[in-house]
């Protein structure tokens, strides 16, 4: 089990497992894509934790020399990630990792590495849990391993290694999630023992979304076929696939219950927003006509907003109007006849009618003629906007207060605020550059 205190807004986990784990290091015979599942003798205990905030690493794997804390001119930016309820992101560069407060923004603290960088930094939200996966020049853990680190006892508390490289790592409370190219694997957090193997499409991205509420087990990935997502209903034991784009899918991402399910395409056009129960198109909205990258999808808390950032240079907001059943009766009647699905739909906070928005996405004034002009003439566009840096990646994550916040590949952070009403061009509240870098991460 794990138990979390809070710590000056951070949290100390304690993993309690089986007396038998502590005798050394265990390995798990290997699979076709993986070799080793490690822990290390006294590492993982049941004895509590000092709750003081953690202090600089020393020794060990991290070091961190008093004269480079303000050395940013020879640190290269690897990646930018949230945390599960997005408070804060992690970056990983060229020289270990640093953790950002978002709300008031700070440097939470960094960890630098003897040598080399990680490409992929996996908070568990506020806590002293991440996962690691070393940049291609980290020697020492190379792209092709986890290191599960523990950084109020700075040691790594233990290690996955496979053979072929890692492409994304998911935390929540009780799994750990590795993303490889062609294959996923859900692990136990307490034991790390492998739980479920999962086959999908190329994903070279690491596409990979889990939900987040104690009571629901749902995780996202590409399915076996073109634009499909395959979503996994743990507790229920079921599995649907959904096709949701006639194009390879880009991006997605779950409601923290699970219930919901927003994507884009690599065409970048079109957002579509399903029930993941049953699969139903819940609405559609567009970000824009021409082709686009799009970098990361955002639901807002009380699921009445979603945003989308993209290389045009623009994060789009809309105005979200889902059922959590469905839009037919036969969903709805599915829903009720489980008590599992009902239980798990009243402690969502989501009503079967998500509460209808002030605010509605603008469509077209030919939008009486479809079926005879163009589609995107009948399309939902954006209900409000604001622009960055064309060509940079960012992803987005709403804040408090009808605020969203954007980290950059680029090193920069910004803060604005949408009119909830009227909608319209944002206001840029917040602006810093964390990390000056002229490095844009692939």
């Amino acid at each position: 089990m794990m138990n979390l205190w809070k710590s000056k807004g951070f949290r100390t986990a304690v993993l309690s497992i089986d007396t038998n784990f502590h005798q050394g290091l265990m390995t798990v015979p290997s699979t076709p894509t993986s070799s080793t599942v490690s822990t290390y003798s006294g590492t993982l205990s049941s004895t509590s934790f000092d709750t003081s905030e953690p202090s600089p690493a020393t020794s060990g794997l991290f070091a961190m020399p008093e004269q480079d804390l303000n050395d940013n001119e020879e640190t290269e930016l690897l990646s930018v990630s949230w945390n599960q309820d997005y408070s804060c992101f992690a970056a990983g560069t060229t020289r270990g990792f640093r953790i950002y407060n978002c709300e008031p923004f700070k440097e939470t603290f960094r960890r630098d590495l003897k040598s080399g960088g990680f490409k992929i930094v996996e908070m568990l939200f506020r806590c002293n849990i991440l996962a690691l996966v070393g940049g291609a020049a980290n020697s020492q853990y190379p792209p092709h391993k986890v290191l599960i680190w523990d950084d109020h006892q700075s040691r790594c508390i233990g290690e996955f290694a496979f053979r072929s490289e890692v492409r994304g790592v998911k935390l929540r409370r009780d799994r750990i999630v590795v993303v490889l190219e062609h294959k996923i694997y859900v692990y136990n957090f307490v034991d790390l023992k492998l739980l479920h193997q999962i086959e999908t499409l190329s994903n070279p991205r690491g596409l990979c979304c889990l939900s987040h509420h104690a009571n629901t087990s749902v995780l996202a990935c590409p399915g076996l076929r073109r634009g499909q997502v395959r979503v996994e209903h743990f507790g229920l034991h079921m599995t649907k696939f959904i096709n949701a784009h006639d194009n390879n899918v880009a991006c997605f991402t779950l409601t923290m219950d699970g219930m919901l399910l927003a994507t884009a395409s690599t065409k970048g056009t079109l957002i579509r927003i399903f029930n993941t129960l049953d699969g139903t198109r819940l609405q559609e909205v567009r970000r824009g006509v021409d082709r686009a990258e799009i970098s990361s999808i955002a639901l807002s808390p009380n699921v009445q907003w979603l945003a989308v950032s993209s290389d045009k240079g623009t994060v789009h907001i809309f105005s979200l109007r889902v059922r959590v059943g469905g839009e037919d009766s036969s969903a709805q009647s599915s829903v009720v006849q489980s008590p599992a699905l009902l239980y798990q739909n009243s402690s969502s906070g989501l009503d079967p009618l998500i509460s209808t928005n002030t605010g509605a996405n603008p469509s077209s004034s030919l939008s009486f003629m479809r079926g005879v002009l163009p589609k995107y003439f009948s399309s939902e566009w954006s209900f409000a906007q604001f622009h960055l840096p064309e060509e940079t990646q960012f992803i987005a994550a709403f804040g408090s207060k009808n605020t969203i916040v954007m980290v950059g590949v680029d090193g920069s952070f910004y803060r604005c605020s949408f009119d909830p009403v009227n909608g319209g061009e944002m206001v840029q509240q917040e602006y810093v550059r964390f990390l000056k870098t002229d490095t844009k991460p692939k």
